[in-house]
């Protein structure tokens, strides 16, 4: 089964160009999202970093990932946390 890029909303070109590295497939890691398909997720790439490592530090621990994939992680991360405000009707 092919990966496929993860998060598809209505601008979904935009977010698979910008999420290239970003994937969630069923059978690797019951879904959650991965680096490249690989058996490292998002959560934990992004745990090492809230934890004081540098993206250097995360790819010397990881030697399967570059930088760009701790980099996208975070991107990745951040557009999950992203508030939005929707106006309460009186």
């Amino acid at each position: 089964m092919r990966p496929t890029p993860a998060v598809q909303w209505n601008t979904r070109y935009v977010v698979e160009r910008t999420f290239d590295r970003i994937t969630q497939n069923p059978a690797v890691l019951a879904g959650r999202a991965a680096i490249r398909g690989l058996r490292i997720s998002v959560a934990h790439v992004v745990n090492l970093v809230a934890n004081g490592m540098t993206p250097a530090q995360v790819v010397a621990e990881l030697p399967d990932l570059e930088e760009e994939d701790v980099r996208q992680a975070l991107a990745y991360a951040a557009v999950l946390a992203q508030d939005e405000v929707h106006p309460i009707r009186a």
